[in-house]
């Protein structure tokens, strides 16, 4: 397949650009600094504080999937991922790309938005714990954060695309097992963690899954 990779250099966006070219797909990849990756794939450079929707297109022109691991690594950076998925969408409907997957976070599932105003107070999948202790404290702390990932899945619920927002946990570094749960529409019961490795794979496995279209996809251990 033709696959685009938004933020190809993150931390999710480096391990699917590495599992799509060892699975043999044809990548494109799009960063803000692609003289870091060392992958012989086509790379297209993209600030998107800035970004140039020219450059953009081209990006995303004629591929059979694009797969976002763009939002903010630290809380000062909150706005990337809305700003950067709207002109992502803009330049797929400029080019007549069809399919996005993108990088959430489980709590954005009880975040308001502008879009969602008034989204469930708790998410059918959460347990006791997450529900009461582990989501209004991270919450707390990164509320811009998840803010900013309401907002941009508003951006994918209007752009008419193919879409999916992949909601993991909290993330680790620990390796790939492709064992993982996941669920259409709301999160895991008791599912804390996952590995980045194990989220690149789920968001690859979910390029030609039709049942995850316009939806949410929880993904858990």
């Amino acid at each position: 397949m033709e696959l685009t990779i938004i933020a190809a250099t993150g931390g999710v966006g480096r391990l699917m650009l590495d599992q799509a070219v060892a699975a043999g797909h044809h990548v494109t990849a799009v960063a803000r600094h692609p003289e870091r990756l060392d992958k012989d794939v086509r790379t297209v450079r993209v600030d998107f504080d800035d970004p140039d929707l020219d450059v953009l297109r081209s990006a995303v022109q004629s591929a059979d999937a694009v797969l976002s691991g763009l939002g903010p690594r630290r809380v000062s950076e909150s706005g990337i991922a809305s700003r950067g998925t709207q002109a992502i969408v803009g330049a797929m409907q400029a080019a007549g790309a069809r399919r996005i997957i993108a990088i959430s976070a489980a709590p954005v599932a009880t975040t308001p938005s502008a879009g969602r105003p008034n989204p469930p107070k708790h998410d059918p999948g959460e347990g006791f714990f997450t529900r009461n202790l582990a989501t209004p404290l991270i919450k707390v702390v990164l509320r811009k954060v998840y803010t900013d990932l309401a907002l941009m899945e508003d951006v994918l619920r209007v752009s008419g695309l193919d879409w999916t927002a992949v909601r993991p946990p909290r993330l680790t570094n620990k390796p790939r097992t492709g064992v993982y749960r996941t669920a259409y529409g709301e999160n895991l019961k008791g599912g804390l963690t996952i590995a980045r490795a194990d989220v690149a794979d789920a968001m690859l496995r979910a390029v030609p899954d039709t049942k995850s279209y316009g939806t949410t996809l929880g993904v858990a251990y």
